[in-house]
């Protein structure tokens, strides 16, 4: 297949490499690890995740329907603030939902314990749970740190005060973000100390997500420690991990092509066929820069790379390559699947990278290619 830029490129020898990884580590600490759509949501390649049993969290309702619908499953919810327009969708999707604030789970709690007595029957039940904030921050972007000042993400301590509301089944903390097995150490320590008096009253805790097991490097063995000690600690409750990166990490690439380079003061810019601002936004708001394939260390030619929107600040850099870039080449920009192609927008108009997927045998499969029309049918 002849593919033009600008596409992404999903490898599945590499994502099945992941969920082997993820349902290792699930077995071996007897806990659920289930994947979180906000970093991931490109349902074609879900067929291989439901060879491995993946179960999913959700925090939109257009998020929640895409996994009931394409993983055959109900979900675990979560969102900042449920409305009279929204609950009852959230609850006829969900196994477990989990309520942001205690004036949330006071407004709602009826309407789950009415919906879990209409269908007592057939044991379909909702479980409900609050999200707590341990105020322990390990993340050192801003933009993903729940444990900032004045969060606006789950309740402390001692906003709950003694006892628990009566109805609320779980527990959810996410403090988390691309973190290490020992900076989970360190927030389970914090969450112990602060609400361990009130795991007696519960049955599950959700530990959020940000637990990147599949990097290189990452030290599983601990992280089975960590969680079976909890277990062992606690018996009683049911763990949960909702990762998104872990689940889709180095799975996938952006290749695109360089269509011109320019020149100001000294400084030469590759002018690519993608945009950093509308096809790799998470570069400019964590912000990092990415690796590419083709770039070389100790390169004597240095380039940025100018993204091929209007936007001013639609560019990175420096890499260095081992020589001159021109027109045509094609440069590969790694780890571009997860939280990349679900943040993509057509701002500008410019064209959305097409998506493909890399099967077993070499064989490439086009998900999904855009057009005018994705663009007009946006303002429709």
């Amino acid at each position: 297949m002849n593919l033009h830029t600008p596409y992404y490129i999903v490898y599945e020898d590499r994502l099945r490499r992941n969920l082997s990884l993820i349902s290792d580590v699930a077995s071996q600490a007897g806990v659920d690890i289930i994947m979180a759509f906000k970093a991931n949501a490109l349902w074609r390649t879900f067929g291989v995740m439901r060879e491995y049993g993946v179960k999913f969290t959700a925090s939109s309702l257009n998020e929640l329907r895409l996994g009931n619908e394409e993983l055959g499953c109900l979900g675990h919810s979560y969102c900042p603030a449920y409305t009279p327009a929204t609950i009852g969708e959230y609850l006829a999707g969900s196994s477990h939902l989990t309520f942001n604030s205690l004036s949330q789970f006071a407004r709602y709690k009826g309407q789950v314990d009415d919906f879990n007595a209409k269908n007592a029957e057939t044991g379909r039940r909702v479980s409900p749970g609050l999200r707590v904030n341990p105020s322990c921050s390990v993340i050192e972007a801003d933009i993903y740190n729940p444990a900032l000042p004045g969060s606006r993400f789950g309740v402390t301590a001692g906003q709950i005060g003694d006892m628990l509301p009566d109805g609320v089944e779980g527990l959810h903390f996410h403090q988390l973000c691309e973190s290490s097995s020992y900076d989970l150490e360190k927030v389970l320590a914090a969450f112990e100390q602060q609400f361990g008096k009130y795991l007696p009253q519960v049955k599950w805790v959700n530990m959020g997500g940000g637990h990147l097991m599949t990097r290189e490097g990452y030290d599983t063995a601990h992280l089975i420690g960590l969680l079976k000690g909890f277990r062992n600690r606690y018996p009683w409750l049911k763990v949960i991990l909702e990762p998104g990166s872990a689940f889709t990490w180095r799975t996938g690439d952006l290749i695109t092509s360089v269509v011109d380079v320019v020149e100001n003061q000294g400084i030469k810019t590759a002018i690519i066929d993608a945009s950093f601002a509308c096809h790799m936004p998470d570069t400019l708001e964590m912000p990092y820069q990415p690796a590419i394939t083709e770039s070389c260390p100790d390169g004597e030619h240095v380039y940025r790379l100018g993204g091929n929107s209007c936007l001013s600040g639609d560019y990175m850099g420096d890499w260095r390559f081992d020589r001159q870039l021109q027109e045509g080449d094609r440069l590969t920009l790694e780890d571009m699947n997860h939280y990349t192609t679900v943040k993509t927008n057509m701002f500008n108009g410019i064209s959305h990278p097409s998506m493909v997927f890399e099967r077993l045998d070499g064989k490439i499969e086009m998900l999904r290619e855009f057009s005018y029309e994705d663009y007009k049918s946006r303002m429709d």
